[in-house]
């Protein structure tokens, strides 16, 4: 046994197994279950309340396999967008002592976009 946890080579092991077996694939049958709402947000780097949440939508998703139900935990990168404008109200706030009341809607459009090409792919690599 190695002297310290090696996450990534573990998880590469039985990762790859685990999807070879199709043991994440849905049934296809039986009562069906699902988690919808996509996490996480467009913030910028991920944080404890993410793994908190990811791993309670992951525990139920699977002890709901573990009976038989056809499930489903769609996952994705934002949802409301309201913890980016959230981001980026506090950028400007800080950066340029704007609100976006001061900038109108169509500028402060334009900032969450940069913001979003900015930090976007943060999270997902």
């Amino acid at each position: 046994m190695d002297k310290t946890f090696q996450p990534g080579k573990i998880e590469a092991h039985w990762g790859k197994q685990w999807e070879d077996s199709g043991y994440f694939r849905p049934s296809g049958s039986g009562e069906s279950y699902c988690i919808m709402i996509p996490p996480p947000n467009v913030t910028g780097s991920l944080h404890m309340g993410h793994a908190f949440q990811d791993s309670i939508m992951d525990a139920l998703t699977r002890y709901q396999r573990m009976k038989g139900r056809n499930t489903l935990w769609q996952v994705g990168t934002d949802h409301a967008g309201i913890a980016t404008q959230m981001v980026v109200e506090r950028k400007l706030a800080h950066e340029e002592n704007k609100t976006r009341h001061d900038l109108g809607r169509d500028k402060f459009l334009e900032k969450v976009w940069e913001w979003k090409a900015e930090s976007g792919g943060t999270i997902t690599r």
